[in-house]
Protein backbone atom coordinates (compact mmCIF):
# COMPACT_ATOMS: atom_id res chain seq x y z
CA UNK A 1 0.00 0.00 0.00
CA UNK A 2 1.37 3.75 -0.89
CA UNK A 3 1.96 5.70 2.19
CA UNK A 4 0.02 8.33 2.58
CA UNK A 5 1.48 12.46 2.67
CA UNK A 6 2.65 13.49 5.93
CA UNK A 7 -0.78 13.49 8.21
CA UNK A 8 -0.76 15.75 11.60
CA UNK A 9 -2.61 13.69 14.41
CA UNK A 10 -2.54 10.70 15.91
CA UNK A 11 -3.51 7.18 15.82
CA UNK A 12 -5.25 5.48 19.01
CA UNK A 13 -4.86 1.28 19.01
CA UNK A 14 -5.46 -0.43 22.62
CA UNK A 15 -4.09 -3.39 24.70
CA UNK A 16 -7.59 -5.14 23.63
CA UNK A 17 -11.24 -4.64 22.50
CA UNK A 18 -13.68 -2.65 24.67
CA UNK A 19 -10.57 -0.83 26.43
CA UNK A 20 -11.96 2.76 26.07
CA UNK A 21 -10.31 3.42 22.59
CA UNK A 22 -13.80 5.45 21.63
CA UNK A 23 -13.55 7.62 25.27
CA UNK A 24 -9.93 8.32 24.92
CA UNK A 25 -10.66 9.03 21.15
CA UNK A 26 -13.00 11.61 22.12
CA UNK A 27 -11.17 13.73 25.14
CA UNK A 28 -8.46 14.04 22.98
CA UNK A 29 -10.84 15.51 20.43
CA UNK A 30 -12.37 17.92 23.02
CA UNK A 31 -8.72 18.72 24.28
CA UNK A 32 -7.73 19.94 20.72
CA UNK A 33 -11.03 21.60 20.44
CA UNK A 34 -10.68 23.52 24.03
CA UNK A 35 -7.01 25.23 21.98
CA UNK A 36 -9.16 26.24 19.48
CA UNK A 37 -7.35 23.98 16.88
CA UNK A 38 -9.98 22.58 14.04
CA UNK A 39 -9.99 18.72 15.45
CA UNK A 40 -11.65 15.45 13.60
CA UNK A 41 -11.93 11.81 15.10
CA UNK A 42 -11.81 9.34 11.95
CA UNK A 43 -13.27 5.57 12.71
CA UNK A 44 -11.52 4.28 9.65
CA UNK A 45 -13.59 0.52 10.08
CA UNK A 46 -16.79 0.13 12.74
CA UNK A 47 -17.74 -3.04 13.41
CA UNK A 48 -21.36 -2.99 15.19
CA UNK A 49 -24.49 -0.61 14.64
CA UNK A 50 -28.28 -0.47 15.70
CA UNK A 51 -31.08 0.63 13.96
CA UNK A 52 -32.36 4.07 15.42
CA UNK A 53 -34.64 5.93 13.93
CA UNK A 54 -34.68 4.33 10.39
CA UNK A 55 -30.91 4.63 10.38
CA UNK A 56 -28.27 2.31 11.43
CA UNK A 57 -25.84 4.17 13.93
CA UNK A 58 -22.54 3.45 15.39
CA UNK A 59 -21.51 4.68 18.58
CA UNK A 60 -17.99 4.88 18.54
CA UNK A 61 -18.58 6.72 15.25
CA UNK A 62 -21.05 8.83 16.77
CA UNK A 63 -19.07 9.49 19.89
CA UNK A 64 -15.86 11.01 17.56
CA UNK A 65 -18.30 12.80 15.18
CA UNK A 66 -19.79 15.09 18.42
CA UNK A 67 -16.43 15.60 20.02
CA UNK A 68 -14.99 16.71 17.15
CA UNK A 69 -14.72 20.90 16.26
CA UNK A 70 -14.99 20.23 12.74
CA UNK A 71 -18.62 19.76 10.99
CA UNK A 72 -18.97 16.26 9.85
CA UNK A 73 -21.47 13.53 8.68
CA UNK A 74 -21.41 9.93 10.34
CA UNK A 75 -20.20 8.67 6.53
CA UNK A 76 -17.52 11.67 6.91
CA UNK A 77 -15.99 10.41 10.58
CA UNK A 78 -17.10 6.25 9.77
CA UNK A 79 -16.41 5.37 5.87
CA UNK A 80 -16.90 1.58 6.59
CA UNK A 81 -19.91 0.84 9.10
CA UNK A 82 -20.79 -2.54 9.35
CA UNK A 83 -23.50 -3.77 11.05
CA UNK A 84 -22.52 -7.15 13.04
CA UNK A 85 -20.31 -6.80 16.28
CA UNK A 86 -17.46 -8.83 15.41
CA UNK A 87 -14.00 -8.91 13.83
CA UNK A 88 -14.30 -6.64 11.11
CA UNK A 89 -13.06 -8.92 8.09
CA UNK A 90 -15.73 -11.46 9.23
CA UNK A 91 -18.53 -8.22 9.71
CA UNK A 92 -17.60 -7.33 6.13
CA UNK A 93 -17.54 -10.93 4.75
CA UNK A 94 -20.98 -11.24 6.17
CA UNK A 95 -22.76 -8.71 3.88
CA UNK A 96 -20.80 -9.16 0.70
CA UNK A 97 -18.07 -6.25 1.13
CA UNK A 98 -14.96 -5.52 1.12
CA UNK A 99 -12.54 -3.13 2.72
CA UNK A 100 -10.61 -1.01 0.25
CA UNK A 101 -7.22 -0.12 2.53
CA UNK A 102 -6.35 2.27 0.07
CA UNK A 103 -9.38 3.93 -0.09
CA UNK A 104 -9.59 4.73 3.50
CA UNK A 105 -5.95 6.04 3.29
CA UNK A 106 -7.28 8.54 0.61
CA UNK A 107 -10.41 9.55 2.68
CA UNK A 108 -8.05 10.12 5.88
CA UNK A 109 -6.03 12.71 3.64
CA UNK A 110 -8.92 14.58 2.31
CA UNK A 111 -10.55 14.72 6.89
CA UNK A 112 -6.89 15.77 7.34
CA UNK A 113 -7.01 18.90 4.59
CA UNK A 114 -9.93 19.86 6.95
CA UNK A 115 -8.12 19.81 9.84
CA UNK A 116 -5.23 20.79 12.11
CA UNK A 117 -5.81 17.41 14.05
CA UNK A 118 -6.53 14.36 12.55
CA UNK A 119 -7.42 11.21 15.74
CA UNK A 120 -7.62 8.11 13.90
CA UNK A 121 -9.29 5.30 15.87
CA UNK A 122 -8.08 2.12 14.82
CA UNK A 123 -10.30 -1.06 15.46
CA UNK A 124 -10.01 -3.70 18.30
CA UNK A 125 -5.79 -4.50 19.31
CA UNK A 126 -3.59 -3.39 16.93
CA UNK A 127 -3.37 -6.16 14.73
CA UNK A 128 -6.88 -6.52 13.82
CA UNK A 129 -7.38 -8.49 10.52
CA UNK A 130 -8.91 -6.59 7.73
CA UNK A 131 -8.60 -8.67 4.69
CA UNK A 132 -6.70 -12.02 4.11
CA UNK A 133 -3.98 -9.41 3.18
CA UNK A 134 -3.46 -6.90 5.87
CA UNK A 135 -4.92 -5.55 8.86
CA UNK A 136 -5.07 -2.37 11.06
CA UNK A 137 -1.17 -2.58 12.07
CA UNK A 138 -0.77 -2.37 8.32
CA UNK A 139 -3.50 0.76 8.09
CA UNK A 140 -1.62 2.90 11.00
CA UNK A 141 1.51 1.85 8.73
CA UNK A 142 -0.11 3.65 5.98
CA UNK A 143 -1.46 6.62 7.62
CA UNK A 144 2.58 7.35 9.02
CA UNK A 145 0.44 8.78 12.11
CA UNK A 146 1.91 8.67 15.87
CA UNK A 147 0.59 6.13 18.41
CA UNK A 148 -1.08 6.95 21.09
CA UNK A 149 -1.28 3.42 23.47
CA UNK A 150 -4.32 3.24 25.18
CA UNK A 151 -3.77 0.48 28.02
CA UNK A 152 -7.33 -1.06 30.02
CA UNK A 153 -5.72 -1.49 33.79
CA UNK A 154 -6.73 -4.91 34.29
CA UNK A 155 -5.14 -7.54 35.70
CA UNK A 156 -2.90 -8.90 32.58
CA UNK A 157 -2.46 -5.11 31.37
CA UNK A 158 1.91 -5.03 31.69
CA UNK A 159 2.48 -7.95 29.34
CA UNK A 160 -0.50 -6.86 26.88
CA UNK A 161 1.10 -3.64 26.67
CA UNK A 162 4.56 -4.51 26.13
CA UNK A 163 3.33 -7.30 23.71
CA UNK A 164 1.42 -4.13 22.01
CA UNK A 165 4.17 -1.47 21.74
CA UNK A 166 6.45 -4.17 20.49
CA UNK A 167 4.71 -5.18 17.84
CA UNK A 168 4.06 -1.25 17.14
CA UNK A 169 7.87 -0.67 17.23
CA UNK A 170 8.08 -3.73 14.85
CA UNK A 171 6.34 -2.26 12.17
CA UNK A 172 8.54 0.95 12.18
CA UNK A 173 5.99 3.15 13.92
CA UNK A 174 6.51 5.65 16.90
CA UNK A 175 4.76 5.02 20.14
CA UNK A 176 3.99 8.42 21.10
CA UNK A 177 3.03 7.61 24.50
CA UNK A 178 0.02 5.93 26.50
CA UNK A 179 -2.90 6.52 28.56
CA UNK A 180 -3.98 4.51 31.43
CA UNK A 181 -7.82 4.02 31.57
CA UNK A 182 -9.16 1.92 34.43
CA UNK A 183 -11.16 -0.88 33.62
CA UNK A 184 -11.17 -2.86 36.77
CA UNK A 185 -11.30 0.00 39.65
CA UNK A 186 -11.08 -3.33 42.28
CA UNK A 187 -7.82 -4.52 40.69
CA UNK A 188 -5.11 -5.48 43.19
CA UNK A 189 -1.79 -3.30 43.38
CA UNK A 190 -2.88 -0.97 40.39
CA UNK A 191 -0.13 1.88 42.04
CA UNK A 192 2.74 -0.93 41.58
CA UNK A 193 1.57 -2.25 38.15
CA UNK A 194 1.09 1.74 36.97
CA UNK A 195 5.15 2.19 38.51
CA UNK A 196 5.71 -0.84 36.10
CA UNK A 197 4.08 0.22 32.83
CA UNK A 198 5.88 3.71 33.05
CA UNK A 199 9.10 2.25 33.68
CA UNK A 200 9.28 -0.62 31.10
CA UNK A 201 7.41 1.64 28.69
CA UNK A 202 9.76 4.68 28.66
CA UNK A 203 12.97 2.53 28.99
CA UNK A 204 12.12 0.03 25.71
CA UNK A 205 10.13 2.49 23.90
CA UNK A 206 10.85 6.09 25.38
CA UNK A 207 7.02 6.45 25.55
CA UNK A 208 5.83 9.16 28.48
CA UNK A 209 2.80 8.33 30.27
CA UNK A 210 -0.13 10.91 28.75
CA UNK A 211 -2.65 10.55 31.59
CA UNK A 212 -4.58 8.13 33.81
CA UNK A 213 -7.82 8.00 33.63
CA UNK A 214 -10.00 6.84 37.02
CA UNK A 215 -12.75 4.59 36.62
CA UNK A 216 -15.68 7.76 36.09
CA UNK A 217 -19.53 7.45 36.81
CA UNK A 218 -19.80 10.18 33.48
CA UNK A 219 -17.31 9.42 31.47
CA UNK A 220 -17.69 12.13 29.05
CA UNK A 221 -14.91 13.98 26.99
CA UNK A 222 -14.50 16.86 29.20
CA UNK A 223 -13.98 14.46 32.30
CA UNK A 224 -11.88 12.63 30.92
CA UNK A 225 -9.87 15.39 29.38
CA UNK A 226 -9.06 16.79 32.56
CA UNK A 227 -6.71 13.52 33.80
CA UNK A 228 -4.85 13.64 30.40
CA UNK A 229 -1.34 15.51 30.81
CA UNK A 230 -1.94 18.79 29.12
CA UNK A 231 1.90 20.16 28.44
CA UNK A 232 2.85 16.31 26.36
CA UNK A 233 -0.20 16.41 24.60
CA UNK A 234 0.86 19.90 23.52
CA UNK A 235 3.98 18.78 22.38
CA UNK A 236 2.77 15.90 20.52
CA UNK A 237 0.08 17.59 19.45
CA UNK A 238 0.31 21.16 18.04
CA UNK A 239 -0.27 21.78 14.52
CA UNK A 240 2.67 22.63 12.58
Amino acid sequence: MTLAPALHGCFITGTDTDIGKTCISAALLHWCAQQGWRSAGLKPVAAGTALIDGQRINDDVQALRQAGSVPLTDAEVGPLQFEAACAPHIAAALENRRIDGPGLVRHAQALASRTDVLVVEGVGGFCVPLDDAWDTADLAVALGLPVILVVGLRLGCINHALLTAEAIQSRGLALAGWIANTIDPSMAHSEGNLASLRHELMRRHQAPCLGVVPRLAVPGPAYIAAHLDSAALAKLLSPR
